[in-house]
């Protein structure tokens, strides 16, 4: 069973002090491309994080994302007193100096100076580490169900696209024998029209004839696109990823419709071509999203 390249996966899990959530959103690539937007505490973690969602997904265009909500009362920073007071009694003398009034908006002033907010670097312990790692899997593993669900989908949506090929292919058969008398009787009218018919020699003529009606036989294109359509269906029940597999076979299907509209020499024929081209662009549309 094919799956689609497009997924979305979320997990919570709470820590000591903060609830995190992880979302991981999948789009389609040629190959595995990860993107990742981590706060600072899991920079250090970001090779394994990549790891693990390589582990299960083959390839797409993948941005895994940490949100984290404080949930404790521990204080983001604390006040550098020293700093602040410095940057205090220097405003508060320039003020003074310059006849200005000081005011408690000069405290607000002082606060968006830098340094007067301290920070210390919260450390990644082991215990938190294996809860993130527990819920990082769980929302890789929620994208792939996604995945499942969208590839059930594109099934459906190919399956009946190829069987309608298939169909159209069958509905050519119907206007295959009035083609030839089509062809027989255009150029017989051709002849008449520019030499004399008793000066014709009517065996070399049906010689003549047949070998231009095989030019444009398209037995052999019927039969191989009909075993490409059934390789397309069997492609699909594989269960390793066969989005380039079937794309190399799309490429086949439509060699050979070209050839049959080349080689048509009739206008329900031809309209045939046209709307088999139509859902094999769709098909083409869609294998781009299958993993």
């Amino acid at each position: 069973m094919i799956r689609s390249m497009t997924g979305y996966g979320k997990a919570e899990c709470l820590l000591a002090d903060k609830k995190l959530t992880i979302e991981i959103k999948s789009l389609n690539s040629k190959q595995l491309d990860t993107n990742t937007r981590l706060p600072s505490l899991y920079k250090e973690k970001e090779l394994e994080i990549r790891q693990i969602i390589a582990s299960t997904m083959e390839r797409g265009k993948v941005e895994c994302s940490f949100y984290y909500e404080l949930t404790g009362e521990t204080a983001p920073g604390t006040i550098n007193e020293p700093v602040v007071k410095e940057y205090y009694q220097q405003l508060f003398k320039i003020s003074g100096e310059l006849g200005l009034q000081a005011s408690l908006e000069l405290l607000s002033t002082v606060m968006r100076m830098p340094d007067t907010i301290r920070t210390e670097k919260a450390e990644l312990d082991d215990s938190e580490w294996s809860l993130v790692t527990d819920a990082l899997k769980q929302a890789v593993d929620n994208v792939n169900n996604f995945r499942v669900q969208e590839g059930e989908s594109l099934d459906r949506d190919l399956r009946q696209r190829v069987d309608s090929i298939k169909r159209k292919l069958v509905d050519v058969e119907r206007y295959e024998k009035e083609r030839i008398d089509q062809v027989r009787e255009r150029i017989s009218k051709h002849l008449d029209e520019l030499v004399m018919k008793d000066t014709v020699d009517e065996n070399r003529f049906e010689q003549e004839l047949i070998y231009y009606i095989e030019k444009l036989d398209i037995s052999e294109e019927k039969v191989r696109l009909t075993n490409h359509c059934l390789y397309f269906l069997e492609t699909l029940e594989d269960q390793a990823p066969a989005g380039k597999k079937l794309g190399f076979i799309s490429q086949e299907m439509g060699r050979e419709i070209n050839t049959l509209g080349s080689k048509a020499n009739h206008k329900e024929i031809q309209k045939l071509v046209v709307e088999m081209k139509d859902e094999l662009e769709r098909i083409k549309e869609q294998i781009l999203n299958v993993l």
